[in-house]
Protein backbone atom coordinates (compact mmCIF):
# COMPACT_ATOMS: atom_id res chain seq x y z
CA UNK A 1 0.00 0.00 0.00
CA UNK A 2 2.97 2.48 0.56
CA UNK A 3 2.30 5.78 2.10
CA UNK A 4 -1.83 5.24 1.99
CA UNK A 5 -1.29 2.28 4.65
CA UNK A 6 -1.44 4.83 7.42
CA UNK A 7 -3.57 7.27 5.39
CA UNK A 8 -7.03 8.95 7.37
CA UNK A 9 -8.55 11.33 5.23
CA UNK A 10 -10.48 14.18 5.69
CA UNK A 11 -13.32 14.39 2.84
CA UNK A 12 -14.10 17.96 1.81
CA UNK A 13 -16.97 18.89 -0.60
CA UNK A 14 -15.18 22.40 -1.93
CA UNK A 15 -17.88 24.06 -3.49
CA UNK A 16 -19.97 23.87 -0.21
CA UNK A 17 -16.87 24.25 1.83
CA UNK A 18 -15.92 27.25 0.42
CA UNK A 19 -19.03 28.57 -0.13
CA UNK A 20 -19.46 28.78 -3.76
CA UNK A 21 -23.05 29.27 -5.66
CA UNK A 22 -23.56 25.96 -7.04
CA UNK A 23 -26.13 26.74 -9.54
CA UNK A 24 -24.50 29.92 -10.86
CA UNK A 25 -21.33 28.24 -12.62
CA UNK A 26 -21.30 31.98 -14.29
CA UNK A 27 -20.57 33.69 -11.12
CA UNK A 28 -18.29 35.58 -10.87
CA UNK A 29 -14.35 34.03 -10.67
CA UNK A 30 -13.18 34.09 -7.03
CA UNK A 31 -10.54 32.51 -5.44
CA UNK A 32 -12.89 30.62 -2.73
CA UNK A 33 -9.93 27.59 -2.75
CA UNK A 34 -7.82 29.87 -0.91
CA UNK A 35 -10.58 29.45 2.32
CA UNK A 36 -9.24 25.74 2.85
CA UNK A 37 -5.75 26.95 3.52
CA UNK A 38 -7.10 28.29 6.58
CA UNK A 39 -8.43 24.90 7.74
CA UNK A 40 -4.91 22.96 6.95
CA UNK A 41 -3.98 22.96 10.81
CA UNK A 42 -7.30 22.14 11.93
CA UNK A 43 -6.45 19.16 9.85
CA UNK A 44 -3.61 18.07 11.33
CA UNK A 45 -4.66 18.86 14.82
CA UNK A 46 -7.58 16.66 14.32
CA UNK A 47 -5.02 14.22 13.21
CA UNK A 48 -5.72 13.15 9.61
CA UNK A 49 -3.28 12.52 6.97
CA UNK A 50 -4.70 14.04 3.85
CA UNK A 51 -7.70 15.71 2.68
CA UNK A 52 -10.09 13.79 0.38
CA UNK A 53 -11.74 16.94 -2.34
CA UNK A 54 -14.86 16.59 -3.42
CA UNK A 55 -15.04 17.86 -8.05
CA UNK A 56 -12.57 21.15 -8.11
CA UNK A 57 -12.53 21.58 -11.66
CA UNK A 58 -14.88 23.50 -14.15
CA UNK A 59 -18.29 22.41 -14.39
CA UNK A 60 -22.20 23.06 -14.66
CA UNK A 61 -23.12 23.47 -11.27
CA UNK A 62 -22.47 20.92 -8.33
CA UNK A 63 -19.26 19.88 -10.00
CA UNK A 64 -19.62 16.04 -11.01
CA UNK A 65 -21.32 17.59 -14.52
CA UNK A 66 -18.18 19.00 -15.84
CA UNK A 67 -17.22 21.16 -17.85
CA UNK A 68 -13.17 21.21 -18.91
CA UNK A 69 -11.23 18.68 -15.89
CA UNK A 70 -7.80 20.58 -16.97
CA UNK A 71 -9.03 23.90 -15.80
CA UNK A 72 -9.87 24.49 -11.96
CA UNK A 73 -13.80 25.93 -11.45
CA UNK A 74 -13.44 29.61 -11.57
CA UNK A 75 -16.12 29.77 -8.45
CA UNK A 76 -13.07 27.79 -6.57
CA UNK A 77 -10.09 30.18 -8.73
CA UNK A 78 -7.62 28.87 -10.83
CA UNK A 79 -3.56 27.59 -11.13
CA UNK A 80 -2.21 29.65 -8.38
CA UNK A 81 -4.87 28.22 -5.94
CA UNK A 82 -4.41 24.94 -6.74
CA UNK A 83 -0.45 25.43 -6.75
CA UNK A 84 -1.36 27.09 -3.28
CA UNK A 85 -3.39 24.62 -1.80
CA UNK A 86 -0.62 21.54 -2.80
CA UNK A 87 2.37 23.81 -1.50
CA UNK A 88 0.50 23.98 2.08
CA UNK A 89 -0.57 20.55 2.02
CA UNK A 90 3.62 19.42 1.23
CA UNK A 91 4.40 21.92 4.32
CA UNK A 92 2.74 20.00 6.59
CA UNK A 93 2.95 16.59 5.44
CA UNK A 94 -0.98 15.79 4.07
CA UNK A 95 -1.97 13.80 1.09
CA UNK A 96 -4.29 14.88 -1.67
CA UNK A 97 -6.53 13.25 -3.97
CA UNK A 98 -8.52 14.61 -6.34
CA UNK A 99 -12.25 13.72 -7.38
CA UNK A 100 -12.48 12.26 -11.28
CA UNK A 101 -15.81 11.98 -12.52
CA UNK A 102 -14.64 9.79 -15.52
CA UNK A 103 -18.00 8.12 -15.95
CA UNK A 104 -20.27 10.83 -17.20
CA UNK A 105 -19.38 15.02 -18.05
CA UNK A 106 -21.69 17.83 -18.11
CA UNK A 107 -23.84 17.56 -21.55
CA UNK A 108 -23.22 21.12 -21.62
CA UNK A 109 -19.07 19.93 -21.99
CA UNK A 110 -17.59 21.96 -25.01
CA UNK A 111 -16.84 18.15 -26.46
CA UNK A 112 -19.83 17.15 -26.60
CA UNK A 113 -21.54 20.12 -28.15
CA UNK A 114 -18.50 20.04 -30.38
CA UNK A 115 -19.79 15.78 -31.23
CA UNK A 116 -23.02 16.47 -31.84
CA UNK A 117 -22.17 19.09 -34.10
CA UNK A 118 -19.71 17.10 -36.21
CA UNK A 119 -21.17 13.54 -36.17
CA UNK A 120 -20.30 10.38 -36.20
CA UNK A 121 -16.78 11.22 -38.45
CA UNK A 122 -16.02 14.31 -36.40
CA UNK A 123 -12.76 13.93 -33.95
CA UNK A 124 -15.09 13.98 -30.71
CA UNK A 125 -17.30 11.33 -32.06
CA UNK A 126 -15.60 8.44 -30.22
CA UNK A 127 -15.64 10.03 -27.00
CA UNK A 128 -18.66 10.00 -26.00
CA UNK A 129 -21.97 7.53 -26.17
CA UNK A 130 -24.09 8.76 -28.38
CA UNK A 131 -26.63 6.63 -30.40
CA UNK A 132 -25.89 8.05 -33.65
CA UNK A 133 -28.91 6.26 -35.37
CA UNK A 134 -31.86 7.40 -32.50
CA UNK A 135 -34.80 8.16 -34.07
CA UNK A 136 -35.14 11.60 -33.34
CA UNK A 137 -31.35 12.43 -34.03
CA UNK A 138 -28.39 11.76 -32.61
CA UNK A 139 -28.73 11.24 -28.92
CA UNK A 140 -26.16 11.03 -26.00
CA UNK A 141 -26.78 8.12 -23.57
CA UNK A 142 -26.83 9.41 -20.07
CA UNK A 143 -25.97 8.85 -16.53
CA UNK A 144 -28.62 6.75 -14.78
CA UNK A 145 -30.74 9.10 -16.16
CA UNK A 146 -29.95 12.10 -15.60
CA UNK A 147 -29.90 14.11 -18.85
CA UNK A 148 -27.25 16.66 -17.72
CA UNK A 149 -24.93 13.76 -17.67
CA UNK A 150 -23.32 12.95 -20.89
CA UNK A 151 -21.67 9.22 -20.63
CA UNK A 152 -17.88 8.89 -22.27
CA UNK A 153 -17.89 5.87 -24.19
CA UNK A 154 -15.82 3.66 -22.18
CA UNK A 155 -14.88 0.90 -24.73
CA UNK A 156 -13.41 3.79 -26.55
CA UNK A 157 -9.14 4.28 -26.84
CA UNK A 158 -10.23 8.08 -27.17
CA UNK A 159 -11.83 7.58 -23.13
CA UNK A 160 -9.16 6.30 -22.19
CA UNK A 161 -6.41 8.41 -23.24
CA UNK A 162 -8.49 11.60 -22.46
CA UNK A 163 -9.06 9.74 -18.60
CA UNK A 164 -5.33 8.98 -18.36
CA UNK A 165 -4.37 12.60 -19.24
CA UNK A 166 -6.44 14.15 -17.06
CA UNK A 167 -5.26 11.71 -13.96
CA UNK A 168 -1.89 12.51 -14.99
CA UNK A 169 -2.00 16.41 -15.62
CA UNK A 170 -3.15 16.59 -11.88
CA UNK A 171 -0.64 14.16 -10.55
CA UNK A 172 2.14 16.03 -12.03
CA UNK A 173 0.97 19.18 -10.37
CA UNK A 174 1.25 17.68 -7.10
CA UNK A 175 -1.94 15.32 -6.51
CA UNK A 176 -1.31 11.81 -4.89
CA UNK A 177 -3.97 10.10 -6.09
CA UNK A 178 -7.62 9.79 -7.16
CA UNK A 179 -11.12 9.01 -6.25
CA UNK A 180 -13.02 7.51 -8.82
CA UNK A 181 -16.80 8.48 -8.99
CA UNK A 182 -18.95 6.18 -9.72
CA UNK A 183 -16.42 3.28 -10.96
CA UNK A 184 -19.31 1.28 -10.21
CA UNK A 185 -20.91 2.23 -13.51
CA UNK A 186 -17.83 1.96 -15.70
CA UNK A 187 -16.12 -1.53 -17.18
CA UNK A 188 -13.33 -2.72 -15.05
CA UNK A 189 -11.25 -3.10 -17.91
CA UNK A 190 -11.63 0.45 -18.94
CA UNK A 191 -10.32 1.39 -15.42
CA UNK A 192 -7.61 -1.50 -15.89
CA UNK A 193 -6.14 -0.09 -18.89
CA UNK A 194 -6.08 3.63 -17.57
CA UNK A 195 -4.94 2.94 -14.26
CA UNK A 196 -1.88 0.56 -16.54
CA UNK A 197 -1.10 3.23 -18.06
CA UNK A 198 -0.94 5.91 -15.45
CA UNK A 199 0.98 3.89 -13.02
CA UNK A 200 3.48 3.75 -15.16
CA UNK A 201 4.61 7.20 -14.48
CA UNK A 202 3.31 7.45 -11.08
CA UNK A 203 3.61 4.07 -9.26
CA UNK A 204 2.76 5.74 -5.96
CA UNK A 205 -0.52 7.57 -7.00
CA UNK A 206 -3.65 5.56 -4.75
CA UNK A 207 -6.76 5.45 -6.38
CA UNK A 208 -10.59 4.87 -4.81
CA UNK A 209 -13.42 3.43 -6.91
CA UNK A 210 -16.61 4.63 -6.06
CA UNK A 211 -18.67 1.01 -5.79
CA UNK A 212 -21.89 0.70 -3.86
CA UNK A 213 -22.81 -2.47 -4.29
CA UNK A 214 -21.87 -5.97 -5.35
CA UNK A 215 -18.46 -7.87 -4.98
CA UNK A 216 -15.80 -5.46 -3.69
CA UNK A 217 -13.08 -7.74 -4.06
CA UNK A 218 -13.52 -8.58 -7.26
CA UNK A 219 -13.97 -5.39 -8.76
CA UNK A 220 -10.59 -4.59 -6.94
CA UNK A 221 -8.87 -7.28 -8.76
CA UNK A 222 -10.33 -6.93 -12.25
CA UNK A 223 -10.06 -3.02 -12.18
CA UNK A 224 -6.64 -2.36 -10.64
CA UNK A 225 -7.77 0.54 -7.97
CA UNK A 226 -5.86 -0.09 -4.76
CA UNK A 227 -9.76 0.37 -2.66
CA UNK A 228 -13.59 0.78 -2.87
CA UNK A 229 -16.15 2.50 -0.72
CA UNK A 230 -17.02 0.35 1.76
CA UNK A 231 -20.91 0.70 1.85
CA UNK A 232 -22.22 -2.31 3.63
CA UNK A 233 -19.98 -1.27 6.77
CA UNK A 234 -21.53 2.37 6.64
CA UNK A 235 -24.94 0.69 6.60
CA UNK A 236 -24.40 -1.57 9.37
CA UNK A 237 -22.91 0.92 11.81
CA UNK A 238 -25.60 3.14 11.49
CA UNK A 239 -28.68 0.89 10.91
CA UNK A 240 -27.22 -1.15 14.39
CA UNK A 241 -27.06 1.78 16.26
CA UNK A 242 -30.52 3.26 15.04
CA UNK A 243 -31.90 -0.08 15.26
CA UNK A 244 -30.46 -1.56 18.60
CA UNK A 245 -29.36 -4.68 16.43
CA UNK A 246 -25.71 -5.19 16.51
CA UNK A 247 -25.84 -9.32 14.80
CA UNK A 248 -26.02 -6.39 11.50
CA UNK A 249 -22.90 -5.32 12.60
CA UNK A 250 -21.77 -8.52 13.53
CA UNK A 251 -22.60 -10.25 9.62
CA UNK A 252 -21.02 -6.81 8.37
CA UNK A 253 -17.61 -7.62 10.39
CA UNK A 254 -17.46 -11.22 9.15
CA UNK A 255 -17.98 -10.19 5.59
CA UNK A 256 -15.34 -6.73 6.19
CA UNK A 257 -12.63 -9.68 7.21
CA UNK A 258 -13.39 -11.42 4.18
CA UNK A 259 -12.47 -7.91 2.08
CA UNK A 260 -9.43 -7.16 3.65
CA UNK A 261 -7.74 -10.61 3.11
CA UNK A 262 -7.50 -9.57 -0.72
CA UNK A 263 -7.28 -5.24 -0.62
CA UNK A 264 -7.98 -2.59 2.30
CA UNK A 265 -11.50 -1.17 2.16
CA UNK A 266 -12.12 2.59 2.75
CA UNK A 267 -14.28 2.98 5.18
CA UNK A 268 -16.53 5.57 6.41
CA UNK A 269 -19.62 6.80 8.08
CA UNK A 270 -20.58 9.69 6.14
CA UNK A 271 -20.16 11.20 3.04
CA UNK A 272 -21.36 14.21 0.81
CA UNK A 273 -24.15 11.99 -0.60
CA UNK A 274 -26.10 10.91 2.18
CA UNK A 275 -27.65 12.06 5.56
CA UNK A 276 -25.82 13.10 8.45
CA UNK A 277 -25.02 10.17 10.95
CA UNK A 278 -25.86 13.05 13.69
CA UNK A 279 -29.42 13.66 11.83
CA UNK A 280 -30.04 9.61 12.28
CA UNK A 281 -28.65 8.74 14.92
CA UNK A 282 -27.92 11.70 17.50
CA UNK A 283 -25.30 12.83 18.99
CA UNK A 284 -24.48 9.96 21.41
CA UNK A 285 -24.13 7.63 18.30
CA UNK A 286 -22.69 9.47 16.02
CA UNK A 287 -19.79 9.26 18.46
CA UNK A 288 -20.01 5.41 18.91
CA UNK A 289 -19.89 5.08 15.42
CA UNK A 290 -16.83 6.85 14.72
CA UNK A 291 -15.30 4.77 17.53
CA UNK A 292 -16.22 1.45 15.62
CA UNK A 293 -15.20 2.97 12.49
CA UNK A 294 -11.52 3.85 13.89
CA UNK A 295 -11.29 0.30 15.75
CA UNK A 296 -11.69 -1.75 12.40
CA UNK A 297 -9.65 -2.38 9.37
CA UNK A 298 -9.15 -0.42 6.63
CA UNK A 299 -8.65 3.51 5.33
CA UNK A 300 -10.82 6.03 6.74
CA UNK A 301 -12.15 8.80 6.29
CA UNK A 302 -14.32 11.26 7.74
CA UNK A 303 -16.45 14.02 6.22
CA UNK A 304 -15.69 17.14 7.11
CA UNK A 305 -18.38 18.24 9.88
CA UNK A 306 -19.24 15.25 11.00
CA UNK A 307 -16.14 15.42 13.76
CA UNK A 308 -18.59 18.54 14.73
CA UNK A 309 -21.45 16.77 15.23
CA UNK A 310 -22.97 18.55 11.62
CA UNK A 311 -26.96 17.47 11.11
CA UNK A 312 -27.94 17.59 7.84
CA UNK A 313 -30.63 15.55 5.61
CA UNK A 314 -30.57 14.51 2.32
CA UNK A 315 -33.63 14.95 0.33
CA UNK A 316 -34.54 14.65 -3.67
CA UNK A 317 -34.44 17.08 -5.97
CA UNK A 318 -32.84 20.61 -6.86
CA UNK A 319 -31.14 21.51 -3.64
CA UNK A 320 -31.79 18.25 -1.82
CA UNK A 321 -27.83 18.26 -1.11
CA UNK A 322 -27.30 21.03 0.63
CA UNK A 323 -27.78 20.30 4.00
CA UNK A 324 -25.13 17.33 3.77
CA UNK A 325 -22.88 20.09 1.89
CA UNK A 326 -22.68 23.12 3.72
CA UNK A 327 -20.04 26.29 3.60
CA UNK A 328 -17.79 26.31 6.52
CA UNK A 329 -16.86 29.93 8.67
CA UNK A 330 -13.82 31.20 7.76
CA UNK A 331 -11.27 30.27 10.29
CA UNK A 332 -11.79 27.09 12.79
CA UNK A 333 -12.27 29.58 15.63
CA UNK A 334 -15.56 30.41 14.87
CA UNK A 335 -17.17 26.51 14.98
CA UNK A 336 -20.06 26.15 17.47
CA UNK A 337 -19.12 25.82 21.31
CA UNK A 338 -21.55 22.58 20.61
CA UNK A 339 -19.16 20.87 18.46
CA UNK A 340 -16.00 20.52 20.84
CA UNK A 341 -17.32 17.51 22.73
CA UNK A 342 -17.32 15.18 19.62
CA UNK A 343 -14.31 17.23 17.86
CA UNK A 344 -12.19 16.26 21.38
CA UNK A 345 -13.97 12.28 21.14
CA UNK A 346 -12.56 12.34 17.08
CA UNK A 347 -9.11 13.44 17.97
CA UNK A 348 -8.52 10.80 20.66
CA UNK A 349 -10.09 8.30 18.50
CA UNK A 350 -7.89 9.16 15.80
CA UNK A 351 -5.00 9.53 17.71
CA UNK A 352 -5.43 6.31 19.21
CA UNK A 353 -5.54 4.74 15.77
CA UNK A 354 -1.82 6.21 14.55
CA UNK A 355 -0.55 4.86 17.91
CA UNK A 356 -1.82 1.58 16.97
CA UNK A 357 -0.99 1.56 12.94
CA UNK A 358 -1.48 -2.24 12.68
CA UNK A 359 -5.28 -1.44 12.55
CA UNK A 360 -5.36 -0.44 9.12
CA UNK A 361 -5.22 -4.24 8.31
CA UNK A 362 -6.69 -5.96 11.27
CA UNK A 363 -9.45 -7.99 11.69
CA UNK A 364 -12.30 -8.61 14.49
CA UNK A 365 -13.34 -11.48 16.39
CA UNK A 366 -16.96 -11.29 18.39
CA UNK A 367 -16.55 -12.40 21.83
CA UNK A 368 -20.34 -11.46 22.46
CA UNK A 369 -23.84 -10.66 20.64
CA UNK A 370 -26.87 -9.69 21.54
CA UNK A 371 -29.24 -6.66 20.05
CA UNK A 372 -28.24 -4.29 21.83
CA UNK A 373 -24.26 -4.96 23.57
CA UNK A 374 -21.23 -6.44 21.64
CA UNK A 375 -17.71 -6.83 22.22
CA UNK A 376 -15.25 -7.41 19.45
CA UNK A 377 -11.18 -8.16 19.35
CA UNK A 378 -8.89 -6.26 16.73
CA UNK A 379 -6.03 -7.78 16.20
CA UNK A 380 -3.79 -8.07 12.90
CA UNK A 381 -2.31 -11.53 12.44
CA UNK A 382 1.41 -12.40 13.55
CA UNK A 383 0.47 -9.81 16.38
CA UNK A 384 0.47 -9.91 19.94
CA UNK A 385 -0.92 -6.21 20.48
CA UNK A 386 -5.34 -6.01 19.96
CA UNK A 387 -7.80 -4.06 21.39
CA UNK A 388 -10.93 -4.75 22.66
CA UNK A 389 -14.31 -3.01 21.87
CA UNK A 390 -17.46 -2.94 23.60
CA UNK A 391 -20.70 -1.38 22.33
CA UNK A 392 -23.62 -0.69 24.73
CA UNK A 393 -26.58 0.32 23.50
CA UNK A 394 -28.67 -0.23 26.22
CA UNK A 395 -29.26 3.20 27.33
CA UNK A 396 -27.70 5.91 25.30
CA UNK A 397 -25.11 4.80 22.89
CA UNK A 398 -21.41 4.05 24.41
CA UNK A 399 -18.51 2.44 23.52
CA UNK A 400 -15.14 1.12 25.81
CA UNK A 401 -11.92 0.22 24.29
CA UNK A 402 -9.16 -1.46 26.09
CA UNK A 403 -5.95 -2.69 25.61
CA UNK A 404 -4.26 -6.11 25.33
CA UNK A 405 -3.95 -5.33 29.48
CA UNK A 406 -7.53 -4.89 30.28
CA UNK A 407 -6.50 -1.12 30.78
CA UNK A 408 -9.18 1.20 29.07
CA UNK A 409 -7.54 3.68 26.70
CA UNK A 410 -11.05 5.20 25.58
CA UNK A 411 -14.42 5.30 26.68
CA UNK A 412 -17.28 7.25 25.55
CA UNK A 413 -18.85 10.01 27.09
CA UNK A 414 -21.99 11.27 26.21
CA UNK A 415 -22.18 14.17 24.29
CA UNK A 416 -24.06 17.56 25.09
CA UNK A 417 -26.09 18.94 22.67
Amino acid sequence: MGWAEHAIWWQVYPLGFCGAPIRDADAAPAPRLNRLLGWLDYAVRLGVSGLLLGPIFASQSHGYDSLDQFRIDPRLGGDAEFDALVAACEERGLRLLLDGVFSHVGAEHPDVVRALAEGPSGPMAGLFDIDWDAPGGPTPRVFEGHRPLVRLNHASDQAVQYTTRVMEHWLARGADGWRLDAAYSVSTDFWARVLSAVRGHYPDAWFLGEVIHGDYARFVASSGVDSVTQYELWKAIWSSINDRNLFELNWALTRHNGFLASFTPNTFIGNHDVTRLASVVGADGAVAASAILLTLGGVPSIYYGDEQGFTGVKEQGLGGDDAIRPAFPDAPSELADWGRGIHRAHQDLIGLRRRNPWLTTATTTTSHLENKRCSYRTSAAGRSAHLDVDIDLTAAPSVTIRDADGRILWAQHHAPR
